[in-house]
């Protein structure tokens, strides 16, 4: 179970999986990069609903988590509409069945990594600043 003070570790590993996210999309990771910017924007918004007294938070699909994050802010419509375009890496990017039995790491390409990279990076500045100011 997590706590208000656990905020700043969910934002302290949104920070460390972006930073992933970029180091693969350099390696021509791009599938796992895109997974990764998923997994980024995941945890901040995880850590906002914490720092507003979540006691347990489900789920990892960015859209329904900002459903819960805009009862309490209603700008994370913003990024619900953003979080869609990143959820589609959830399971894409990972699992051969989730693409017809392609293999991820073959479809995804630095035009897929770059935009979810630059997405999760939005996402985590701008749920930072809510985090941060309480």
């Amino acid at each position: 179970m997590a706590n208000r003070d656990s905020s700043t570790s969910w934002l302290a590993q949104a920070d460390a999986d972006l930073q992933a996210a970029v180091a693969n999309a350099e390696a021509d990771r791009h599938a796992l990069a895109c997974f990764l910017a998923h997994e980024t924007a995941v945890k901040v918004v995880k850590g906002f609903l914490y720092k507003k007294g979540a006691e347990m938070v489900w789920g990892d699909h960015l859209s329904d988590l900002c459903e819960d994050a805009m009862a309490f802010d209603p700008s994370f419509d913003f990024v619900k509409s953003v979080g869609a375009l990143l959820d589609k890496h959830a399971l894409g990017a990972r699992n051969p069945d989730a693409v017809g039995g392609a293999v991820p790491a073959d479809l995804y390409d630095s035009t897929d990594s770059a935009h979810a990279i630059e997405i999760a990076r939005e996402v985590l500045e701008s749920v930072r600043q809510k985090i941060l100011a309480g």
